[in-house]
């Protein structure tokens, strides 16, 4: 049997709800090309499991997407194939309920492209790995949260606010935060990573009050609300 047989799946975070009112749905990192399996809990996947369990714990059901495999292997996009059977999945169990995307990384190209589905609400990415060939038709009607930190050596900040001035330039409800000193791996400044992304979650879910930096950002015309600095000292 392959090993990657069973994949792709949806791993429950914390207690698994029958009737959730949200979901979240996560997405980690990955590589550009590679055919392995994604079965082995890599450090990617692992990065994410803190994101996944703290938001689990605020209400919403929360969900892991475990790849078929490790690569985006384009022009197949595997990554972001198998979040779009993710979301099918979810609208088959929970009809109705909104989905918040959250993706680093590949996982947040993989995130930014299903957008598209049905059931999406929002979408959280961080440090999306992006080249200027993804599309932003899908983002109509969702409200979007892209952060990039400034000491990035794996993706591309320059990249990522490109792609945010294309889908600005189409009324999608967009902001994006710049983290000085925060590098790829989400280390440096850990706290501010997780309360950011924590504060839009559920912001935008109505889990709790919509957070008014946030807010603010989306309400901003581009450059202010697309290069909107995240100060904080947090380790």
């Amino acid at each position: 049997m392959p090993e990657n047989s069973g994949l792709p799946r949806l791993e429950p975070v914390g207690s698994e709800q029958a009737s959730p009112s949200a979901v979240v749905l996560v997405l980690h990192g990955g590589r550009a090309h590679s055919r392995e399996s994604g079965e082995r809990k890599r450090l990617t996947y692992r990065r994410m499991l803190p994101f996944a369990r703290a938001l689990s714990a605020a209400g919403p059901a929360v969900h892991v997407v475990r790849y078929r495999y490790r690569g985006w292997n384009a022009p197949a996009k595997d990554a972001l194939r198998d979040a779009q059977w993710a979301l099918g999945e979810l609208a088959e169990r929970h009809p109705g309920v909104p989905v918040v995307l959250l993706g680093h990384s590949m996982g947040g190209r993989a995130a930014l492209g299903a957008a598209g589905a049905s059931n999406v609400v929002a979408v959280c990415a961080l440090a999306p790995w992006l080249d200027g060939s993804d599309p932003v038709v899908q983002l109509d009607g969702r409200t979007v949260l892209i952060a990039h930190g400034d000491r990035e050596h794996w993706t591309d900040p320059a990249e990522s606010y490109r792609y945010a001035v294309r889908a600005k330039e189409r009324g999608v409800r967009i902001c994006r935060f710049d983290l000085p000193g925060a590098g790829h791996f989400m280390i440096v400044r850990s706290r501010d990573w997780h309360d950011l992304t924590r504060r839009f979650v559920l912001g935008v879910l109505g889990i709790e009050p919509e957070d008014p930096v946030i807010a603010n950002a989306l309400r901003q015309p581009t450059p202010s609300g697309l290069r909107a600095m995240l100060d904080g000292a947090h380790p």
